[in-house]
C-alpha cells in the first residue's frame, strides 16, 4: 500500500473507569466517517494516567484486548494505544496493536517519568519495536520517551515510515509536547502522529490535547487542538520516499548502538 490511512483519538478520559473509556472509544471509532487503516487511542486510554497499576492492571487476555480485537475485526483497521498489562508479576505501560486477524504487536515504555513516580510502579521495557502493518513500518513510542531523540531515531535497523507517540502530556509543558513531535518529524525524515488526551485526570492534572499528525517536514496535516474528536489523514509513501531521495540528510547521520539492558 502506498497510502496509509491513520485516525486519531483525542479524549477525555474518564478516571480509573476501564468501562466508560472502553465505551467513549467504541462509539469513536463507530463514528469515523471514512475508512482507515489504522486508528490511534492515547496512553493509558483505559484508565487515565495512574500508579495505582495494581488495582487497575489487566492482563494480555482481558477485557480491554477483547474489545480492540472486535473493533478492529469490525472496522477491517489496526487500533493501538496504551493500557497497563500485569506480565509474571510485573506491571507495565504497555503500547498494543490489534489487527483484524486477532494477531497483537506490543511495545513497552522505555522512558518511565520518573516526576510522577511511574518508575516505582512500572518495570521500563528495553526493545525497540518496528509494527509492520499494510506494508507501512510503524515504530510506537510512549509519552515520555518523546523526549529522548536517541531511542527513536530512525537507522537501518528501524527504518520507519511513521512514528507514533501516546501520551499523557499534561498543559503546564504544552510547548514541549508541541515542538518536540515536530522535531522527531525532521530529524527522522519521518511521518509523526502524536495522540494526546483532553480534560483533567484523577490528580486535579488538566490535559490540553494538541494530538497531531505531522509530516517529515515538521509540517501539521491535522491538529485537533484542545477539544476531544478526531482526524483522519491519507499518508502518501512515495512522497516520503523521494523527499528522502532527493534529501539524504541520513546518509550523514553519526553512527551509534544503544545498550540494552533488562531494566527492572
Amino acid at each position: 500500500m502506498q497510502t496509509l490511512t491513520v485516525s486519531i483519538v483525542q479524549a477525555d478520559l474518564a478516571w480509573h473507569d476501564a468501562k466508560r473509556n472502553l465505551a467513549q472509544f467504541r462509539a469513536a471509532i463507530d463514528s469515523i466517517g471514512q475508512k482507515s487503516d489504522l486508528v490511534v487511542l492515547p496512553e493509558m486510554f483505559t484508565t487515565g494516567f495512574t500508579m495505582d497499576a495494581a488495582d487497575h492492571a489487566e492482563t494480555m487476555h482481558g477485557a480491554a484486548l477483547k474489545e480492540m480485537a472486535k473493533w478492529a475485526r469490525a472496522s477491517d483497521t489496526a487500533v493501538c494505544g496504551s493500557l497497563i498489562i500485569e506480565d509474571q508479576g510485573r506491571y507495565f505501560n504497555r503500547f498494543v496493536l490489534l489487527r483484524p486477524d486477532g494477531s497483537v504487536d506490543c511495545y513497552d515504555k522505555r522512558h518511565r517519568f520518573r516526576l510522577a513516580g511511574e518508575v516505582e510502579h512500572y518495570s521500563a521495557g528495553s526493545e525497540q519495536k518496528i509494527i509492520e502493518w499494510r506494508s507501512w513500518r510503524l515504530c510506537p513510542m510512549v509519552c515520555y520517551d518523546l523526549r529522548f531523540p536517541v531511542w527513536s531515531r530512525n537507522r537501518p535497523e528501524l527504518a520507519y515510515d511513521l512514528l507514533l507517540y501516546v501520551a499523557n502530556w499534561p498543559s503546564r509543558r504544552h510547548r514541549a509536547w508541541q515542538t518536540l513531535l515536530r522535531a522527531r518529524a525532521i530529524e527522522n525524515l519521518s511521518y509523526v502522529a502524536g495522540v494526546n488526551r483532553t480534560g483533567t485526570d484523577g490528580n486535579n492534572l488538566p490535559y490540553n490535547g494538541g494530538s497531531a499528525i505531522i509530516d517529515y517536514l515538521g509540517q501539521d496535516l491535522a491538529d485537533l487542538g484542545d477539544r476531544a474528536g478526531i482526524a483522519t489523514v491519507s499518508l502518501d509513501k512515495i512522497a516520503l520516499r523521494t523527499f528522502r531521495e532527493k534529501f539524504p540528510f541520513h546518509v550523514d547521520a553519526d553512527s551509534f548502538s544503544i545498550l540494552q539492558e533488562n531494566a527492572p
